[in-house]
């Protein structure tokens, strides 16, 4: 159930809605997750000794017409101003819309059609935001921009400024004090947008690509896309495992993953009963709690993390990136997480927003496509596959990297994560 954007409690919860899962039998439930990773642990043992997957060379080539319609220069012009577009669009709201996220489509657009939606259009598209990036239009059309000498981005830098500007908006989302307010987002969209400007504007447009919060999020969720590049430029279809495998190993990798992981179990927990009278009754005040609890949940996924990873060092012998080796085998279960918790989110309060956006708020109430049961069901598969997705990256990784006598034996911390955060994401949806 999404409760109305009007409602009192939402500003406990979602930056315009609050979910509220309904209850579904703990037995069969953790009784399923278990059997599940079990039996495609040991089937990978046994019948997986050694790596398939092929990263960017993989991919069966799509037309060439087809191709060429989707390279070409009026296409990419197009989702450009689409996107610049769309920004424009956002911002009148803001500026001339009401206050009020019940009759104003720009909180939705931000946290539901933005944040959401980029999860089922990465997947079937690809890295769709680096065409759509309103950032990287206005950039291009700054003076100057592309004939200035840019500074070298410094390697240990990778996807760091990523994961906190994905942290930020996390917490703009589910800690500040009043997130759907008019003020509060035109405050962060123009802080948000001066920062990246001027930091494109020293080290060059490349710097989208590893330091903007979406773009990222939505290379990441595209690395599963059934679309993607091979090595020779073709665009192809492909095992989405292919393009998994390919993920780069940068520095921040972890925690951006983290900080998806992180966010999305905190806004599970957001709306338990006892954690709304916690922050209610706290005397450090309602955001300084919701931050403390943002950030331990947070801090606990990368710390569990850090110590499988430890673990596996230690089962398996001496490995130069044991951190970033297996932070690939995270992104499905992330994406797990966040079809779990925000599926009837997107499917009610999106076309809210549009219905909004078209002027036509008094259309009907939009519903869920799914019953009780069936958004039950879909909430804990979600979890579960994801997790099972995990551990078939993570074990292809494994026989690559290891010696046979100690690949599956090094997989074992794996495997006690994923059953720990398997554990922990049933439990918010029983919640």
């Amino acid at each position: 159930m999404v409760l109305h954007p009007a409602d009192p409690l939402t500003v406990l919860a979602h930056g315009i809605g609050s979910q509220h899962d309904l209850p579904i039998s703990p037995f069969y439930a953790f009784a399923g997750a278990f059997a599940a990773l079990f039996v495609s642990f040991l089937a990978l043992g046994l019948l997986w000794p050694s790596s398939r997957f092929r990263g960017n060379r993989s991919g069966l080539a799509l037309p060439d017409a087809l191709e060429r319609i989707a390279d070409a220069p009026a296409t990419r012009t197009a989702l450009r101003g689409l996107g610049l577009a769309a920004a424009l669009a956002v911002l009148l709201s803001l500026v001339l819309g009401p206050d009020d996220p019940a009759h104003n489509p720009a909180p939705g657009a931000v946290y539901v059609l933005l944040w959401v939606g980029l999860v089922p259009a990465s997947l079937l598209l690809g890295p769709v935001w680096r065409l759509l990036n309103p950032l990287r239009t206005l950039y291009r059309l700054l003076p100057r921009a592309r004939r200035q000498t840019h500074a070298p981005l410094p390697a240990r830098l990778g996807q760091w400024p990523a994961a906190a500007a994905l942290f930020g908006f996390t917490w703009l989302e589910l800690a500040a004090p009043d997130p759907a307010s008019t003020t509060t987002l035109l405050t962060a969209l123009a802080v948000y947008t001066a920062a990246q400007l001027a930091l494109a504007a020293r080290f060059g447009e490349r710097w989208f690509a590893d330091a903007d919060a979406f773009e990222v999020y939505s290379s990441l969720l595209a690395r599963l896309s059934p679309l993607g590049r091979r090595s020779d430029g073709r665009l192809v279809l492909r095992n989405p495992f292919h393009g998994l495998d390919e993920t780069p190993e940068r520095p921040g990798l972890v925690a951006t993953v983290c900080v998806l992981l992180g966010s999305t179990a905190y806004d599970g927990y957001s709306d338990n009963p006892s954690w709304i009278n916690t922050l209610q009754t706290s005397p450090l005040g309602r955001t300084p709690t919701a931050t403390l609890g943002l950030l331990a949940s947070v801090a606990l996924v990368a710390t569990l993390y850090c110590l499988c990873a430890a673990a596996t060092r230690l089962v398996c012998g001496p490995h130069p990136g044991p951190l970033t080796a297996f932070a690939h085998s995270l992104v499905p279960i992330a994406l797990g997480y966040l079809v779990a918790h925000y599926f009837s989110l997107l499917v009610i309060e999106g076309p809210r927003t549009v219905s909004m956006a078209l002027g036509t708020d008094n259309a009907p109430e939009p519903l869920s496509p799914l019953g009780p049961g069936g958004l039950a069901a879909l909430q804990v598969v979600a979890v579960v596959t994801g997790h099972v997705l995990g551990v078939i990256a993570a074990h292809d990784r494994s026989v690559r990297l290891f010696p046979p006598a100690r690949a599956v034996a090094g997989q074992l911390p794996l495997l006690a994560l994923m059953i720990t955060y398997t554990i922990g994401g049933i439990g918010l949806l029983l919640n």
